[in-house]
């Protein structure tokens, strides 16, 4: 039996023992984790959210999905960054809510450089060039240099459509206008749906449209797909060249990754991005990723830290080169 001073005695060297736990052996032992999703369920970043939930689920236990949609992304990456840093709350970084939003909005609840711990990509979905297939044949076009020729000799004629103002859409095809020297009136829509369906009744001569939105419509020929905007051809339209093939340097594509609020501990970040890395390796996410047209992304830490430094610089300009402005 334990005298009342030996009780006393391992219970303080106990409660001191689980102090100095790192957060993640604290977050482990009490609650299950949640990635907050900043947009409604059923979009594809949901549904991505949710594949990788579940092939963590070995590694990491429980994790819940928490939707939290509205402007733009900002309400739901807002309470991440507003979180207890202690591995239990996690969110998705995207396009917008770290690369577009800082300049778009004159005030964000957020600061995307400060108030986040990166913890790796999840994945990249290559952006497309799309015409309308009857404008396009129609105009005879059918490159992208025949498109900028087009545009050269019939100045002010073409238009474009994108899912509203500052939309990656929008900002793809300004920096087209500008590296291509041609000028094209920008339609903004209420989302990407309704853009294309612009584009497909003939309202809009092209988008830039994601892959995995266009691919069903190219594929049936009511599309056709002039380039996508990474650097290199996607596999999924093997035969569709690159922006860059003959605007040198154009890149945009739509990407996200996972987050913690900042000050997360350092060998926390490394565990979760680890076994999100694992996870996302792993055949089966592949196989799944693959049926949205994305492709799995995993980095370190310090890499998804860089690259979305980078981003937030290329998108400084194409604001600023588009005009585009949210009070």
């Amino acid at each position: 039996m334990l005298n009342r001073r030996q009780l006393i005695t391992r219970s303080t060297l106990a409660a001191a023992s689980l102090a100095a736990l790192p957060g993640w052996a604290l977050a482990q032992s009490n609650a299950p984790m949640r990635i907050v999703v900043p947009f409604a369920a059923g979009g594809p970043i949901d549904v991505t959210a949710r594949i990788l939930a579940e092939a963590v689920k070995g590694s990491l236990g429980t994790v819940i999905i928490e939707n939290r949609a509205g402007a733009g992304g900002n309400i739901g990456v807002s309470a991440v960054a507003k979180a207890p840093a202690d591995g239990l709350t996690l969110g998705i970084a995207t396009t917008a809510s770290h690369g577009i939003n800082p300049w778009l909005f004159s005030k964000l609840p957020y600061d995307p450089a400060k108030d986040f711990a990166a913890i790796t990509q999840m994945l990249r979905v290559p952006n497309v060039l799309v015409m309308n297939a009857d404008t396009a044949a129609r105009l005879k076009i059918n490159t992208l240099a025949d498109l900028i020729a087009y545009g050269k000799a019939h100045p002010g004629t073409l238009n474009y459509g994108s899912g509203g103002n500052g939309s990656a859409g929008h900002l793809a095809g300004e920096l087209f206008k500008n590296q291509a020297g041609v000028y094209a009136v920008h339609i903004p829509y209420n989302g990407a749906g309704p853009a294309q369906i612009g584009l497909l009744s003939g309202q809009v001569d092209f988008n830039f449209d994601n892959l995995a939105a266009a691919a069903a419509n190219i594929r049936a020929g009511k599309l056709k797909a002039l380039a996508v905007t990474t650097q290199q051809r996607s596999s999924v339209v093997p035969d569709v060249p690159t922006m860059a093939a003959t605007l040198p340097g154009f890149e945009i594509d739509t990407w996200w990754g996972l987050v913690a609020p900042a000050g997360t501990p350092p060998e926390t970040v490394r565990k979760l991005s680890n076994a999100f890395n694992e996870a996302l390796k792993s055949p089966d996410v592949k196989t799944r990723f693959g049926l949205l047209l994305a492709e799995p992304a995993p980095s370190t830490p310090e890499q998804f830290d860089d690259f979305m430094k980078r981003e937030r610089t290329k998108y400084e300009r194409l604001v600023k080169l588009s005009g585009a402005q949210v009070d």
